[in-house]
């Protein structure tokens, strides 16, 4: 949705540079304005601060306090868990900003192809109105299913409204299941940033166990905008 610019302020008035200077204030009264003016500029001071730690407090949470990551191309910002790491590799799709994933221990023998593991992704799309929220993000869960898990079979266990910020977004839960009757946990916010842009998290269980699934799902719900 395209929007029309907004109506600038009213030109300001000439100056009144013809006026003379205004007299000078008593002395008594030039103190009380100066402590006027002090009082003022505490007063404003701890205004400023007490909206600067409301601006940069974090909720409650199981991730409050952890390492967050800033995905300025997406417009968004989430948590990486103990244990995780942030992909700096490269090596993403074009489809993805920025990733976080568990990190993979010494005892770990598995390979990049045979799965398994905590992933969040988050990526940037075009803009999404409120009312198509919903079937965009379901759409969208059902096609990262069959990209990640070609021969899978997925099911829409969740699908509810929610909001990152002040912005609407919706979120959409899928349990997928394989040919060799392995499990996969997938779940996806999808986020209007604004009427040109929206953003995304795709976090992915397998074995999608109920700790594993809890984890992925607090990266999501940590989600923050920049």
């Amino acid at each position: 949705m395209i929007t029309s610019a907004p109506v600038g302020p009213p030109p300001y008035p000439p100056a009144p540079a013809h006026l003379p200077p205004a007299p000078a204030a008593p002395a008594r009264k030039r103190r009380a304005a100066v402590a006027g003016v002090v009082a003022v500029l505490v007063l404003a001071l701890v205004c400023g601060l007490a909206v600067m730690w409301f601006m940069t407090r974090e909720d409650g949470g199981p991730l409050a306090g952890r390492p967050r990551v800033t995905d300025g191309t997406a417009g968004i910002s989430y948590a990486i868990p103990e244990g995780w790491e942030r992909n700096d590799k490269g090596g993403l799709i074009n489809a993805f900003t920025s990733s976080v994933a568990m990190k993979r221990t010494a005892s770990d023998t598995r390979t990049d192809d045979e799965g398994g593991g905590r992933t969040v992704l988050a990526g940037r799309a075009g803009g999404i109105p409120q009312s198509s929220l919903r079937p965009q993000t379901e759409r969208a869960a059902r096609s990262n299913a069959e990209y990640f898990y070609p021969d899978g079979r997925s099911t829409i266990e969740e699908s509810r409204a929610t909001t990152v910020g002040d912005r609407p977004a919706h979120t959409v839960v899928l349990k997928v299941s394989d040919r060799q009757g392995h499990t996969a946990h997938l779940r996806m916010t999808l986020i209007s940033v604004d009427d040109s842009r929206s953003a995304f998290l795709l976090g992915i269980t397998q074995p999608a166990g109920p700790a594993e699934r809890r984890e992925v799902d607090s990266v999501l719900e940590s989600a923050s905008l920049v």
